[in-house]
C-alpha cells in the first residue's frame, strides 16, 4: 500500500503487471488526489474468482489484462473507474460498465510505432530465416538459407487502425504492395501515402505473401483466422500475429504449419499465456514465439504509464493531471 497524505478519498486496485515496479513513482501525485492504492499479486492477469474476492473493497481499478466479467462488476458496488493500461479491453464487460455507472478507460494508439517495428522485424526475420541463421552459428554451423525478398511482395493487414497504419507506413516504405481490411474506411490520406488497397477478409488471405493480425478481439474476429484462411494463404505464405492469440485458431495453425500449408508465423501472443512449454509451436523451425511484448520499450510504457493514471485520476476526481 502507498503511503498518503492527507485525508483518503478512494482506495484503487493496481493489477497490471507493467506498471508494478513503477507505481510508486505516482504515490505522491495519486496522494494528493486522495487516492490510495493496494498492489496485486499477479503474475500476467487476475482470474474472475481472484475478482471476485479482491475488488468488492475498491473504488476503482488500474487494470491489466484481467477477466473483469458482468459478474466481477455486479459483485463491486464501489467501483466507479475502470483505467485499462494499454490498448486491449476484451477482457472487460462494457455493457455491465455501462449499467453500473463504471467509467472505462483505455490508452489507444499509445503503442502504434513499438508494435510496428516488431511486426517488420518479424517480416524480415521469417522471410530472410534469420533466427534459424543466429541459432545454427552459434552452434558452430554455417547455415546459409535462400530468402525471399519483400521488395514486390504483397502485405496484408488485417485491422487498420493506429498500429495497422504505421504497418502499412513501414511496409510500404520496403517496397511491397499493401492491402488492408478494415470494418471501417480507411482514410484517403493514407492511400494516397501508401497506396494501400482496401480489401476483403478472403481476399487479402488470398493474395498476400504475408499477412499482419493488428485488429481487435470480438465476436466477429475471434478465430477468424481458422484451416479456410490459412488454406487461402498458402504454402508461401507468412502469417504475424501481435494482437490476440484467440484471432487465430492456434490447433488450426499448428497443422498448416506441420503439413507446410503456410511458410512460417510469427506470434507475439497466444490463446493460452504463457505459452505451455509442450506446446507443438516451440519444436519448429519455421515459426519466431514472443512473449506478449511487441509494444514494451521504455518510451511506450513511460507514456502509458502516464496515461493510465492520468486517467484513472480523472475517473475517480474528474480533474486530469498534467503528466
Amino acid at each position: 500500500m502507498a503511503p498518503t497524505d492527507g485525508e483518503e478519498d478512494y482506495r484503487v486496485l493496481v493489477s497490471c503487471p507493467l506498471i508494478l515496479d513503477a507505481i510508486d513513482d505516482y504515490a505522491d501525485l495519486l496522494g494528493s488526489y486522495g487516492i490510495a492504492y493496494d498492489v496485486a499479486d499477479v503474475d500476467q492477469q487476475l482470474d474472475e474468482d481472484e475478482l471476485l474476492d479482491l475488488l468488492p473493497d475498491y473504488d476503482g481499478m488500474l487494470a491489466g489484462d484481467d477477466e473483469l466479467t458482468a459478474r466481477v462488476i455486479e459483485a463491486s458496488p464501489r467501483l466507479s473507474v475502470i483505467a485499462k493500461w494499454g490498448i486491449g479491453t476484451d477482457g472487460i464487460d462494457f455493457a455491465a460498465a455501462e449499467e453500473h455507472g463504471v467509467r472505462v478507460f483505455n490508452t489507444p494508439g499509445a503503442f502504434a510505432d513499438e508494435v510496428a517495428d516488431t511486426v517488420l522485424g518479424y517480416a524480415v526475420m521469417l522471410t530472410r530465416e534469420l533466427h534459424r541463421v543466429d541459432r545454427e552459428v552459434r552452434e558452430g554451423n554455417w547455415y546459409c538459407p535462400r530468402g525471399v525478398s519483400l521488395a514486390g511482395r504483397t502485405f496484408g493487414i488485417v485491422g487498420v487502425g493506429s498500429i495497422g497504419s504505421a504497418v502499412a507506413r513501414r511496409a510500404a516504405a520496403l517496397g511491397t504492395d499493401v492491402l488492408g481490411h478494415d470494418v471501417r474506411e480507411i482514410p484517403g490520406e493514407l492511400r494516397e501515402e501508401t497506396g494501400i488497397e482496401p480489401v476483403g477478409r478472403e481476399e487479402l488471405f488470398e493474395r498476400s505473401d504475408v499477412v499482419s493480425l493488428n485488429c481487435a478481439l470480438n465476436d466477429e474476429t475471434k478465430g477468424m483466422v481458422d484451416a479456410d484462411a490459412l488454406e487461402r494463404l498458402g504454402p508461401e505464405g507468412y502469417l504475424i500475429n501481435t494482437s490476440r492469440g484467440e484471432l487465430v485458431v492456434e490447433a488450426d495453425l499448428i497443422a498448416a504449419l506441420e503439413r507446410g500449408r503456410i511458410a512460417g508465423a510469427a506470434l507475439d501472443v497466444f490463446e493460452t499465456e504463457p505459452l505451455p512449454p509442450e506446446s507443438p509451436l516451440t519444436g519448429m523451425d519455421h515459426t519466431i514465439l514472443g512473449s506478449h511484448n511487441a509494444q514494451n520499450t521504455e518510451e511506450a510504457v513511460s507514456r502509458v504509464h502516464d496515461r493510465a493514471v492520468a486517467n484513472l485520476v480523472e475517473g475517480l476526481t474528474g480533474e486530469r493531471p498534467a503528466l
